[in-house]
């Protein structure tokens, strides 16, 4: 049987706050740990030939966090994007950002900004970073642009279907990449925590008890391992 890399990992990096916890350290130690993980696991997808990687940054929830920790969050955030800009260029790496980007700070922004630009000619691994996102949020904003261009006269109410409603998403630009073939979460939860709800309607599913910070390159090729053992029927049977 052939070995089959999914085209489309989506990953919750979650447990960063409780790993640093257990050792005795405050939260944002752990998160320190996480954003480190980060290179390795983007690069060895993208060696990998993974076409789209995307990481749950920050979640329309993360909001309610501490400042002091939602500091530190976008701190890393920005060190990240400054430091691993160049490697990400050479690696062929594109870069996309999804979320209510509009509640960010200025100085985030731009650096994002920035970066995506930079990357905009890529061609490789398809990065998205999804940041003061919910899915939710992200499905009632699509319902409400569909609205709009009812009322301009641009589209019809009968004119939507699955095809239509994927163009009004924060994923649109992906196109037949959006689908996620293989979700992953760290920490031990078995929840989609308003995570792309939409675009992981059949994908595979892994919960591992791994935190972040432990999370490997080793982690993410079993990962696919796994996947490759699913049986994909999507609702049909095989004869």
């Amino acid at each position: 049987m052939p070995f089959t890399i999914p085209k489309h990992i989506a990953i919750i990096m979650d447990g960063n706050g409780r790993w640093a916890q257990r050792r005795g350290y405050p939260r944002v130690f752990g998160h320190v740990r996480g954003s480190s993980r980060v290179k390795g696991i983007v690069k060895e997808a993208s060696q990998l030939g993974v076409k789209a990687l995307t990481l749950y940054a920050f979640s329309t929830e993360n909001w309610s966090r501490p400042e002091a920790e939602r500091k530190v969050l976008f701190r890393l955030l920005k060190k990240y994007v400054i430091r691993e800009g160049e490697e990400l260029y050479a690696e062929n790496v594109r870069l996309r950002v999804i979320g209510e980007l509009e509640r960010l700070d200025s100085d985030v922004r731009e650096v994002l900004n920035n970066l995506i630009q930079k990357l905009s000619g890529n061609t490789g691994l398809q990065l998205t970073l999804a940041i003061s996102y919910g899915s939710r949020t992200e499905l009632t904003r699509a319902a409400a642009l569909f609205a709009k261009d009812c009322q301009e006269g641009k589209v019809r109410p009968e004119d939507m279907n699955e095809a239509l409603m994927e163009k009004y998403l924060w994923t649109a630009e992906l196109m037949d990449l959006a689908p996620v073939d293989l979700f992953i979460r760290t920490s031990g939860e078995y929840r989609m925590s308003n995570f792309l709800l939409w675009q992981a309607a059949y994908a595979e599913f892994l919960f591992l008890e791994k935190h972040w910070p432990d999370f490997t390159e080793g982690d993410l090729r079993l990962a696919i391992e796994v996947y490759n053992k699913r049986d994909r029927r999507y609702g049909g049977v095989k004869p």
